[in-house]
């Protein structure tokens, strides 16, 4: 295997035009934590984008960073943090659900794989906070899409496309994003032993409320210390925060309440409740708040939580050779969701489909927006479907 490792985007432009006139397809990978997403590696080389590193540009007091994109979160987090302000998406670090060492993901893994934390409702997800890139198409060609504000009309808006594209349409090298003041206060409100469909109604409840909640998961007795938790979300300034959380608490008076720090969040959004099922195969799952629940309740032999007010559902179940794929997706389509196999063997990712299966017209969109960016299936092929 041959790896390359490009130090800028020339190098990178370079590396990619020759994989293309050898028809050596590359497998992209920057720090590599989220290599075990996704359908095995079907290439012989690799290209190693840990090069493209460094904060090239950070103006706080516009609220807008550069950095490459092989620059660790972690850096970058730093730097934000030493002037009060951060990614507002809050980006998860499944590195612990994949059985590796937290803290060294990229902000082009995080990117490309288009994550969220908890905040998901209210702050968006990666793709809603970049505001251009620099990138290599599969045709060796180097383009650029966006720029440095917000608001700018530079034709297609290309970020949205490659947010979720997993490497398979364009090799990124560089990535301007903006950021977030960090807020002053925050708290969590739990109200203890509500069932799950309880828990949504409870969620649905204080999201639609005036009262400014950011964020709400529920955790069955199963995954915690004692009764089921449904956590509520409330940040801002200090005196706002805890008028809001006073409000919030008489709204559901007399269910049994406490508070937690911040710190719950994190966990949840990185899956952590799941993390020591570790012999489980472990499903992400995007339903209709209402149809949570019921996802849950038709996998008695497995284990999950609910996250984005109960929109997202985390499970964890025992493996089998199809990672019971067919019935999950039958479930799940019922209510229109889709569902995402993360964390499985490599032999049951070859076998299964590890993506929800674009069918029909959005198959064949797929197909020709694939091939227009790379020809020649070089970037990631196979990563996302079979043959693409």
């Amino acid at each position: 295997m041959t790896v390359l490792r490009p130090m800028d985007e020339a190098q990178l432009v370079e590396a990619v035009a020759g994989a293309l006139a050898r028809k050596a397809p590359l497998e992209l990978v920057g720090a590599g934590t989220k290599r075990a997403i996704g359908r095995p590696a079907q290439t012989g080389d690799r290209l190693d984008l840990s090069g493209l590193a460094g904060i090239s540009l950070y103006e706080p007091a516009e609220l807008v960073l550069t950095a490459g994109a092989g620059t660790q979160l972690a850096e970058i987090e730093a730097a934000l943090a030493a002037q009060g302000q951060c990614l507002g998406f809050a980006p998860p670090d499944y590195a612990r659900l994949l059985g590796a060492e937290p803290g060294n993901q990229t902000l082009g893994g995080v990117v490309a794989a288009n994550l969220a934390g908890s905040a998901r409702l209210t702050a968006g997800a990666a793709r809603d906070h970049v505001l251009g890139f620099r990138a290599v198409s599969g045709r060796g060609e180097a383009f650029k899409s966006g720029g440095r504000v917000v608001k700018n009309v530079t034709g297609y808006d290309l970020s949205k496309l490659l947010c979720g594209s997993w490497g398979t349409l364009a090799a990124l090298s560089e990535i301007t994003v903006k950021v977030l003041p960090r807020t002053e206060a925050e708290t969590t409100l739990l109200l203890h032993g509500l069932d799950a469909e309880a828990a949504v109604a409870a969620m649905s409840r204080a999201l639609g409320s005036p009262l400014g909640v950011v964020a709400a998961a529920w955790l069955p007795e199963a995954l915690t210390s004692g009764d089921s938790v449904t956590a509520l979300r409330l940040e801002g300034l200090e005196a706002s925060v805890e008028f809001r959380a006073a409000a919030l608490a008489a709204l559901f008076a007399p269910v049994p309440q406490s508070r937690i720090a911040a710190a719950f969040w994190r966990g949840i959004g990185n899956a952590e409740p799941l993390a020591t099922e570790t012999r489980s195969l472990v499903w992400k799952i995007s339903v209709p708040p209402a149809a949570g629940p019921a996802v849950l309740a038709a996998f008695p032999e497995g284990k999950g939580f609910l996250d984005w007010g109960g929109g997202l559902v985390w499970l964890a179940l025992p493996p089998t050779p199809d990672a019971s794929a067919g019935r999950l997706r039958a479930i799940v389509a019922r209510s229109g969701g889709h569902a995402t196999l993360i964390r499985a063997p490599a032999e049951i990712r070859a076998a299964v489909a590890v993506f929800e299966p674009p069918g029909g017209a959005l198959a064949a969109l797929t197909n020709r927006v694939k091939h227009g960016f790379d020809p020649e299936t070089i970037l990631n092929p196979g990563r996302l479907y079979a043959g693409m």
